[in-house]
C-alpha cells in the first residue's frame, strides 16, 4: 500500500531520521552534528556486519568525543529482512542512504513509493537502468511531494563558493567563455586516494568499495560532484534540461590497480573475495576501474570533468582539486598543489592586467565581501590570490553539516529551489551516459 507523504514536515514536527544499510562514512557523517529540529533517536536498518559496526562505532566516538559530543541514540535492526522492516515500520519520516550503490536506486524508488522522503549520498544512479528507475523516483516524490535530494557537500567548499561568486561579477570576469573540446571553457579535476583518514583514524574501506558493479565506476561516483559544480557555477539558478541543452562529446574510463597488501591494509580482508577475483591481473593486482574523464557541452559551452584515484597521498599531501572557468575579462583558477600547501586557493588571473582590471576587482571585492566577510586580494605576477579567513576554512568533513541543514530548511520551508531536480536528473544523466559512451570507446 502506498502511503501519502505530507508537502513538508512542519516546524512543530520533529524530523526523524532512519539510516538504511549504511555502508559507506558519509552515512555517519551526517550526525557529526546535532539539529535541533531532529529527534536524537535514528533508527538503523541493516544487516549485521563490519559496515553497520563501522557505522555504529563512528556515532559512538561522535558521542563520546571530548569536545561537542552529540547525544545521539541508534535504535538498530538487524534481520535480513531489514528493508522491508524499515518500509512497515513507519519509525520515521526521512531516509538517510549512504552504502553500496547497488542497490541505492531501488531503495530510493521503493522508499519514495512508500511516502519517506530520501537524503542520499552520491551517486544516487551508476548505469543507464538506474538512471531511469531515479527519473521514475523524481516523478513520484512530486506527485506526493516528497524531498528527494542528493548530498553536495561540495557546493560549500569556500573557494568553489568565491569562484561561483566572483564569476557573477561582470565588470571582473565578463562573460563566460564557450571554450573548444581541445580547450574547454570549463575543467574540474579531482584527485583522491583510497588510503585516507576520516575524523582522525585511516578509513577502513569495505571490499565491495572496489567492486564497481557495486560502488560504480569512477565516471559515475566523484565525477558526479564536478558535473553538479559545473552546472551551480556556471548556470546559477538556472533549470538544464538533459533533452535539449547536454551535448556528450567522449567519456573515457581507466583502471587504478593495488596489491593484495594494499587491499588487506585498506579492507581488513586477508583474502580478495570472489567477486573481485574477474578484476584480478595475471600479476595479481585487483585492477579497479575508479578513473574517468567527461568531454561534454552544456548550453554550447565545453566542460571537461575528470578523477582520479591513486591508492596512497604522499606524505603531508591529501586529496586535491583544480578547477578553472575562462572568462573574457579573467580565470578564475583554483588550484591545491605543493605551492599552495595543499589547500584550495583562488587566483584570479586578468586577460588584460591593468589599471581598470583592478580598479573593476577592487569594486568586486566589496560586493562578493558583503557575504563573505574578511576575504581580501594579494598581487602576484599573474593577477591576485583572494585571500581567505581561516573561519571559512572548514573541511569536508564539516561540510556534511552544511548540506544537511540546507536539505532541513527544504523539509520544513518546502522551498526548494525549481532549478534543483530537473539539474539533478540532469548531472545523472551525464555521467550515466558519459558511462555508457566510454564503454562503447
Amino acid at each position: 500500500m502506498m502511503i501519502a507523504a505530507p508537502l513538508f514536515v512542519s516546524a512543530q514536527e520533529k524530523i526523524k531520521l532512519i539510516t538504511l544499510d549504511p555502508g559507506h562514512f558519509h552515512a555517519a557523517l551526517i550526525q557529526k552534528s546535532m539539529y535541533p529540529q531532529v529527534d536524537p533517536t535514528v533508527h538503523v536498518y541493516a544487516e549485521e556486519g563490519r559496515d553497520l559496526q563501522m557505522h555504529l562505532d563512528r556515532i559512538k566516538g561522535y558521542n563520546t568525543r571530548a569536545t561537542d559530543p552529540t547525544q545521539w541514540k541508534e535504535e538498530v535492526y538487524t534481520g535480513k529482512d531489514f528493508f522491508s522492516k524499515m518500509i512497515q515500520g513507519k519509525k520515521g519520516n526521512v531516509v538517510v542512504l549512504a552504502g553500496n550503490n547497488r542497490l541505492k536506486t531501488d531503495y530510493i524508488l521503493e522508499a519514495v513509493n512508500n511516502g519517506y522522503h530520501v537524503f542520499a549520498d552520491k551517486p544516487m544512479a551508476i548505469d543507464s537502468k538506474g538512471f531511469e528507475r531515479l527519473q521514475e523516483a523524481f516523478d513520484l516524490a512530486k506527485k506526493k511531494g516528497i524531498q528527494l535530494y542528493d548530498i553536495m557537500t561540495e557546493r560549500y567548499e569556500i573557494s568553489t563558493m568565491l569562484q561561483r561568486a566572483f564569476s557573477m561579477q561582470p565588470a571582473v570576469f565578463g562573460q563566460l567563455e564557450k571554450g573548444t573540446p581541445d580547450n574547454p571553457a570549463v575543467t574540474k579535476e579531482s584527485v583522491h586516494h583510497i588510503y585516507k583518514y576520516v575524523s582522525g583514524s585511516v578509513l577502513t574501506r569495505p571490499a565491495w568499495f572496489l567492486d564497481v558493479n557495486q560502488q560504480g565506476q569512477g565516471i559515475v561516483d566523484v565525477t558526479t560532484h564536478l558535473v553538479d559544480l559545473v552546472q551551480w557555477e556556471c548556470f546559477p539558478d538556472k533549470v538544464i534540461d538533459y533533452k535539449k541543452d547536454i551535448q556528450l562529446l567522449n567519456a573515457r574510463s581507466w583502471n587504478t590497480a593495488m596489491t593484495l597488501d594494499e587491499f588487506t591494509t585498506v579492507t581488513k580482508e586477508n583474502s580478495i573475495p570472489s567477486y573481485l577475483q574477474s578484476a584480478v591481473d595475471k600479476n595479481g593486482h585487483l585492477l579497479i576501474k575508479c578513473n574517468g574523464e567527461i568531454n561534454y557541452a552544456i548550453n554550447g559551452v565545453h566542460a571537461k570533468v575528470s578523477v582520479i584515484w591513486n591508492y596512497k597521498a604522499p606524505e603531508g599531501t591529501g586529496d586535491t582539486h583544480y578547477s578553472i572557468m575562462r572568462g573574457t575579462k579573467c580565470n578564475l583558477i583554483i588550484r591545491q598543489g605543493k605551492e599552495e600547501n595543499y589547500k584550495p586557493t583562488l587566483y584570479i588571473e586578468p586577460i588584460v592586467n591593468d589599471a581598470a582590471f583592478a580598479s573593476a576587482l577592487n569594486k568586486a571585492l566589496t560586493s562578493v565581501a558583503t557575504t563573505y566577510p574578511g576575504i581580501g586580494l594579494t598581487k602576484n605576477q599573474k593577477g591576485w590570490i583572494v585571500t581567505i579567513p581561516e573561519k571559512y576554512n572548514e573541511g569536508h568533513e564539516a561540510h556534511f553539516a552544511r548540506v544537511t541543514e540546507k536539505y532541513l530548511e527544504y523539509l520544513q520551508k518546502n522551498n526548494m529551489p525549481a532549478w534543483e531536480v530537473p539539474n539533478m536528473i540532469t548531472k545523472y544523466y551525464i555521467t550515466t551516459s558519459a558511462k555508457a559512451l566510454a564503454e562503447k570507446q
